[in-house]
């Protein structure tokens, strides 16, 4: 964002505003300086549920974060809204990312690691989800994909985001290339293009049983599927275990 930040080092009082980093800072081993987090952050589970709760994402409790007293706070452009950043900015050391693709969230990770003093970790996790992500082998036979993210209205994930990159990653086509970000689309729009997989997201509209036979019985000619959406748009150590997952998805669909 062009902003020069300035902490003590290593900070000892981190705030984070973004669910996939405060996973990633927690498997950098920093929870005991991690002093706050959102009600969005759940993993690990039995670590973030003793940490102070500075509201959602999108809606922060300023007071709170005042209280907390944080000299870092580590928030992302997509995730958080402009007008909280900015008021934090004029108080605290916030640092921010921006992330849609694979060499975006190593850079993130490194650069967490480094101003957290856990350098070699972060290298570490880093080569490791590298090394992961090179087993994969682009399909043959490409799936094409419609990836959607919310009901009411319709929205799907295009290009520049990070769902879309993972798409591209495993080697699947996502059938809105071409359109930006997240466009609302149609049911009749979703059908004219004749995707192969319709993935409904768990998140951040919790798509259901329910949703999977009211699209599949619109679009009869796709296969329509709950995924996980932590494994297509969480971008820090989640990244470890997302390979794997986009295996066991790919060996699914490979079936049906």
């Amino acid at each position: 964002m062009g902003n020069a930040v300035r902490i003590p080092f290593p900070p000892t009082r981190i705030i984070s505003l973004v669910p996939s980093q405060t996973e990633l800072l927690f498997d950098l081993g920093l929870e005991e300086q991690i002093i706050g987090v959102t009600k969005f952050c759940v993993h690990p589970y039995d670590k973030v549920k003793s940490k102070t709760i500075i509201g959602g994402t999108k809606k922060f409790n300023l007071d709170k974060i005042r209280e907390l007293k944080p000299d870092l706070i580590i928030g992302n452009k997509e995730e958080n809204y402009p007008e909280g950043i900015s008021i934090l900015q004029k108080e605290f050391p916030v640092w921010m990312s921006d992330i849609i693709s694979l060499p975006n969230a190593y850079a993130m990770m490194l650069d967490v690691a480094r101003l957290s003093d856990r350098e070699a970790m972060g290298t570490k996790m880093v080569e490791e989800i590298k090394s992961k992500f090179s087993t994969f082998q682009s399909h043959s036979n490409s799936k094409r994909v419609a990836y959607l993210i919310w009901k009411n209205p319709l929205m799907v994930a295009a290009e520049e985001t990070f769902i879309h990159e993972m798409l591209t990653v495993y080697g699947w086509t996502n059938v809105f290339a071409g359109q930006k970000r997240y466009p609302e689309v149609s049911m009749e729009e979703i059908k004219a293009l004749e995707p192969d997989l319709i993935f409904l997201s768990s998140e951040p509209y919790p798509f259901s049983d329910q949703h999977v036979a009211e699209f599949q019985s619109f679009l009869p000619t796709s296969k329509v599927m709950l995924v996980d959406g932590e494994y297509f748009s969480w971008y820090g150590s989640r990244l470890l275990l997302a390979p794997n997952y986009f295996k066991v998805l790919g060996t699914e669909i490979a079936k049906k």
